[in-house]
């Protein structure tokens, strides 16, 4: 009882082709395998474009201000 048979996926097979029929799996499957290759285009796009050409602004670092004597309260 802990796994199931041959028997029982055949079952369930049989029980989905006659809900959905087998037009409408491979429709599914072919969107499936529409969005695999689109998200697959995708990433190969990223790959192809090379870091080097992406322009980096670069501002140099402000110095860093030291409080104003004025502004630090000592306590009392």
């Amino acid at each position: 009882m802990g796994s199931f048979s041959i028997w029982h996926w055949l079952i369930v097979l049989v029980i989905v082709l006659l809900l959905f029929g087998r037009g409408k799996i491979s429709q599914v499957m072919g969107d499936v395998a529409q969005g695999v290759k689109s998200f697959k285009r995708g990433m190969a796009e990223d790959d192809a474009a090379p870091n080097a050409n992406r322009a980096v602004e670069h501002q140099p670092a402000e110095a860093v201000a030291t409080p104003r004597t004025e502004d630090r309260r000592t306590p009392g």
